[in-house]
C-alpha cells in the first residue's frame, strides 16, 4: 500500500514536467514571424531562380539553350571540342588570375596604411575609393579605351597594346577598391601593440611589416584576392570595350553568341564558373573562420565594413 501511495504521488510530481514541453510546443507563432519567414523564402526565390533555371538547362541535350529536348551532358562534352569556348574561358580565368594578383597587392598597402596611419587623409582616400566602387561601369570603360590607346599607340608603351594587359588592368579597378576595405576593416579592430613591440625588440620596420603586420592581414588579403578573382570573372563592360582581337574573355564570348541563339554550352560553361566562384567563396569564409573569426567577423570583412 505504501509503494503504491509513494508510485501516485512520484507520477503526480512528474506528469506536470512531462506535459510541459507538449504545452510549449502547441504554443503558436506570432503571424508576423510566419509572414517574415514566407517573405524570406519568396526573396531567396526571386533572386535564385533564374540561376536554377540556367543550371538546369546546362544538361539540355537540345540545339538550342531555349529549346528543351532531353536530360544529359552533352554540352559539357561540346565545351572540349570547341577551341573558341576554351580560348575564351582560359583568356577570362588568366585576366582574373593577374587582375587578382593587382588588386591583392595594391588593397593590401592601401588597406594596411588606412588602418595603421590614420588621418583626415584616410576618410579623403575612402571617398577615392567609395567613388571608385560606386562608378558606373560604362564610365570607367569609356575611360579606360582612349586611355589604353594612348599609352599604347601614343606614347609607345607596347605591353598596353597586349589583350591580357588591357583586361587585367580594366578588371582590377573594382576589385583594388574591394580589397582595401576589407583589409583596413581587418587591422582597424585590431591593437598595434605587437607591431610596437616589434620595433622595441628592434626589429627593422621591412621585418616588422613582413613578420607581425602582413601575418595579421593575411586572412584579409587572403579573403580580397579570391574576391578579387570572383569579381574579375565577370567584368563584361570593361572587358568589351578594352579587348583587342585574339583574347576575347568569357562575358564577351557569350554576348556575341546571343546574335545567333544561345546554345547549351553557354549555360554548361556558365554553371561551371559558378560553382568556381562559390568555391572561392566557401574558402573565403573558411580562411577567415580558421582565423578565429565569428560568422558575423566574417560577414563585416567581407563587405569592408
Amino acid at each position: 500500500m505504501t509503494e503504491t501511495l509513494t508510485e501516485t504521488l512520484l507520477r503526480q510530481d512528474e506528469a506536470p514536467a512531462s506535459r510541459a514541453p507538449k504545452n510549449l510546443r502547441r504554443a503558436k507563432r506570432p503571424w508576423s514571424d510566419v509572414a517574415f519567414g514566407v517573405w524570406g523564402v519568396l526573396v531567396m526565390l526571386f533572386l535564385f531562380a533564374p540561376i536554377i533555371v540556367i543550371i538546369i538547362y546546362s544538361f539540355n541535350t537540345g540545339r538550342l539553350l531555349v529549346s528543351w529536348d532531353g536530360f544529359g551532358f552533352d554540352a559539357f562534352a561540346t565545351i572540349l571540342d570547341k577551341p573558341a569556348i576554351q580560348s575564351a574561358v582560359r583568356v577570362s580565368l588568366i585576366t582574373a588570375l593577374i587582375a587578382a594578383v593587382i588588386a591583392t597587392v595594391l588593397g593590401t598597402l592601401a588597406g594596411i596604411a588606412m588602418a595603421r596611419h590614420p588621418g583626415k587623409w584616410v576618410w579623403w582616400f575612402l571617398g577615392l575609393l567609395l567613388l571608385v566602387s560606386v562608378t558606373p561601369e560604362i564610365v570607367d570603360a569609356v575611360a579606360l579605351l582612349p586611355f589604353m590607346v594612348f599609352l599604347g599607340q601614343d606614347l609607345g608603351i607596347g605591353i598596353f597594346n597586349d589583350g591580357i594587359v588591357r583586361l587585367s588592368v580594366g578588371s582590377s579597378l573594382f576589385a583594388t577598391a574591394v580589397v582595401s576595405y576589407i583589409v583596413r576593416a581587418r587591422l582597424v579592430g585590431m591593437d598595434a601593440n605587437l607591431e610596437e613591440a616589434s620595433g622595441d625588440l628592434y626589429a627593422k620596420p621591412v621585418t616588422t611589416f613582413r613578420r607581425v603586420t602582413l601575418a595579421l592581414a593575411m586572412p584579409a588579403v587572403l579573403a580580397g584576392f579570391l574576391l578579387a578573382f570572383t569579381l574579375s570573372l565577370d567584368n563584361t563592360i570593361i572587358a568589351a570595350f578594352v579587348q583587342v582581337s585574339g583574347t576575347t574573355p568569357w562575358p564577351v564570348y557569350v554576348l556575341s553568341a546571343v546574335r545567333s541563339g544561345l546554345r547549351p554550352e553557354i549555360a554548361a560553361v556558365s554553371t561551371v564558373m559558378l560553382l568556381l566562384t562559390l568555391v572561392a567563396l566557401a574558402l573565403v569564409a573558411l580562411v577567415l573562420k580558421r582565423a578565429g573569426d565569428s560568422a558575423t567577423q566574417i560577414a563585416r570583412t567581407m563587405t569592408g565594413g
